[in-house]
């Protein structure tokens, strides 16, 4: 790379951690940490929810799909409009409702007030653990980025590790002081910076550097250019891991907080919904694809950021490798505060530090953010593909706390014990199955028999627990 491209891209990234110096002095309580003090505008929601969920990891991830099975790939984000667009209509609504009646902060409190604080605590647990691993897939697809682009070279360390290493370090930084503020308006400007970068600069060059559109299409295997180019199973698996997410993702909680109203909240979510699918969606598998042509012979995430390191211009790669950088980020400092929130608003404080001042667990916020951090720094060491980290937290997740999640907002009488035992029993299903190497009939994802098995131990004991 050019000197040029790396001072964009050095003074993209102080901008960034200038925002999260920003809002450390201008935070004055938990309430501004955590959920931007409610008055948060819909489009900045909106802009930061589908930053958070599509992020780094769609970002690379879609460039993997699109690198090994072509425009049908985009199907993955599909299921990202659906979900969104069913919370907004169902489940938004009630939410915001019940927020604007008692002032919650995190997910698990939604759950407390409609179950007990038992079942909030395991939830907390579930929904705090899924979240270290989205963190992990962040980092993980980051450090790709960074070693695919600026540190082939490093001698004195892995060029992975060495980037893995970089990328926490920046994400801690401005996540650790900002909170929730720094997360959401820092997401407005990296979407903008993504979008801006990948429409006008990105995929024009890199079409033109590949020969045109007519090349590009002559090299692609049959199939690429097809949305039916997917099994049945590869989508149906994606609906049932993605489209609950919607329900039960704590980054997704935390944004309905941080609007002033339900139709503000609602409103965020349409949004969301459009900028997912077909925008990003097709963008990504494009770059996939056009990065298989350039590099056939590499990892499948690798190949779209060596695409923008080597095919594109000086000046346009430092801009749309920020572009990148954004992305991941903006998902990264979502789940490492949703983590943090999990942990300090509805474990430690309640559980362990109670009538605390605001200060106080601010400071606390910031060292557990900072701990969960290292720690997801450490587990994406571990990985090798940014995917199946995030297939892996979403199944943990969506596998533990959907089916209880579902009867907290649409049965009249919520049952504890049946919530909290469904959790259990369909997170830890999840996770035998997530270890087992065996593979599934119809190979059906590891969320499906977590989901079965929740759903049969919510009702048999809601049963049995009603009768007596």
């Amino acid at each position: 790379m050019h000197i040029i491209d790396f001072i964009i891209f050095g003074v993209y990234f102080s901008g960034v951690l200038a925002v999260g110096i920003y809002f450390y002095l201008k935070n004055e309580s938990r309430e501004d940490y955590y959920v931007g003090g409610r008055s948060i505008s819909a489009n900045h929601v909106g802009l930061s929810i589908v930053a958070t969920d599509v992020g780094g990891g769609f970002s690379i991830g879609l460039g993997g799909l699109g690198f090994t099975m072509g425009l049908s790939g985009s199907w993955l984000l599909f299921s990202g409009l659906l979900g969104a667009w069913l919370a907004a209509v169902f489940t938004v609504p009630r939410l915001k409702k019940m927020d604007m009646e008692q002032g919650m902060y995190t997910y698990p409190d939604f759950l407390e007030r409609k179950f007990n604080k038992y079942v909030a605590l395991v939830a907390a647990m579930i929904s705090g653990i899924g979240y270290l691993g989205f963190t992990s897939a962040q980092i993980l697809a980051g450090a790709k980025l960074a070693a695919g682009s600026f540190f082939q070279k490093v001698s004195f360390m892995d060029p992975l590790n060495f980037s893995l290493y970089v990328m926490a370090g920046i994400i801690l930084i401005y996540t650790v002081l900002g909170g929730i503020k720094a997360v959401i308006y820092t997401d407005t400007i990296q979407w903008i910076v993504l979008l801006s970068g990948l429409v006008f600069l990105g995929i024009p060059f890199a079409i033109y550097e590949l020969g045109g559109w007519d090349a590009i299409q002559a090299q692609l295997p049959d199939g690429f250019l097809s949305l039916t180019n997917i099994s049945f199973s590869t989508f149906t698996n994606w609906l049932f891991t993605i489209v609950p997410i919607w329900f039960i993702a704590m980054t997704l909680y935390q944004r309905v907080f941080s609007c002033s109203n339900i139709k503000e909240a609602k409103k965020a979510f349409f949004i969301a919904g459009v900028f997912e699918y077909p925008i990003m969606a097709f963008m990504g598998v494009s770059l996939g694809m056009m990065g298989r042509i350039a590099f056939p012979d590499v990892d499948s995430e690798m190949a779209l950021p060596m695409l923008l390191k080597d095919v594109l211009p000086i000046g346009v790669t430092g801009f749309v490798l920020a572009s990148y950088f954004s992305a991941i980020m903006s998902t990264a400092d979502s789940c490492l505060i949703a983590s943090s929130g999990n942990f300090v608003n509805d474990l430690i404080e309640k559980h362990l530090a109670k009538n605390k001042s605001d200060t106080f667990i601010i400071r606390i916020s910031q060292i557990v953010t900072l701990l969960i951090g290292l720690l997801a720094m450490i587990l994406a060491g571990a990985f090798k593909s940014v995917l199946d980290i995030i297939l892996h937290a979403y199944a943990f997740m969506v596998a533990g706390l959907f089916i209880p999640t579902l009867f907290a907002y649409f049965s009249k009488k919520p049952n504890a014990l049946a919530a909290m035992l469904s959790m259990l029993g369909g997170g830890s299903t999840a996770v035998y199955f997530i270890a087992s190497p065996a593979t599934l009939p119809f190979n059906l994802d590891k969320s499906v028999p977590g989901i079965l098995a929740s759903a049969l131990i919510y009702i048999v004991v809601s049963f049995f627990n009603n009768r007596k």
